[in-house]
Parts: structure tokens; C-alpha cells; sequence
């Protein structure tokens, strides 16, 4: 394995241990306060890792239960939306590019 992809590895390891530090349902990052807007967006942001998580650990859900309620929401579906509907459409235009090359 060359250096280039161990250091690759090593911060794709490191990213993804900080990434779950705050993940919803286990109820230790609110300190006694609901989740809000910016909890929703991180959570939603998140959201792939927790599902994956969740499968191992009961206790972990993609969605914080404890939250402000609309507030939350819209950051959560923000972060949702943005993050998968923004794939989506750069892989429309990278296939209308190839094919326009072809």
C-alpha cells in the first residue's frame, strides 16, 4: 500500500470517528437542551453514518427524538436534501457531459 493511500485511509478513519462523536439518540452532546436548527442539519449531514451504526447499536437512530420540533426539522430535511439531492444532480451532469464526448 503506498503512502499516498495509508494517509488516505488514516484521515478517512479519523473523519469518520469525529463524525460519529455527535451522533443523535445516545443524548450526551444536548447537556440537558433539545436539539435545534444546527443539530438538525449536523444530523442530517450525518445521517448515512448513524443508519449504518444503528444496524450494531439500538440505541442510535438517524433522527434525534429530542429536538425543538420544526426548527430541527427544517435543518434536518435541509441537510437531507442538499446532501443527497446535491449527488444527484452532479451525476446528471457528469453523464450529459460523457455523453456529449461519445
Amino acid at each position: 500500500m503506498s503512502r499516498k493511500t495509508m494517509i488516505g485511509l488514516l484521515l478517512f478513519v479519523g473523519m469518520l470517528i469525529l463524525m460519529t462523536g455527535c451522533i443523535p439518540g445516545d443524548g450526551s452532546y444536548t447537556l440537558g437542551r433539545p436539539a435545534g436548527f444546527l443539530w438538525g442539519i449536523w444530523h442530517g449531514w450525518i445521517a448515512p453514518i448513524s443508519l449504518i451504526i444503528g444496524i450494531f447499536d439500538q440505541n442510535i437512530r438517524i433522527y434525534e427524538v429530542v429536538n425543538t420540533g420544526w426548527w430541527y426539522d427544517l435543518g434536518f430535511y435541509i441537510a437531507i436534501i442538499s446532501g443527497f439531492g446535491g449527488l444527484s444532480l452532479s451525476r446528471k451532469k457528469k453523464r450529459k457531459k460523457f455523453k456529449e464526448n461519445a
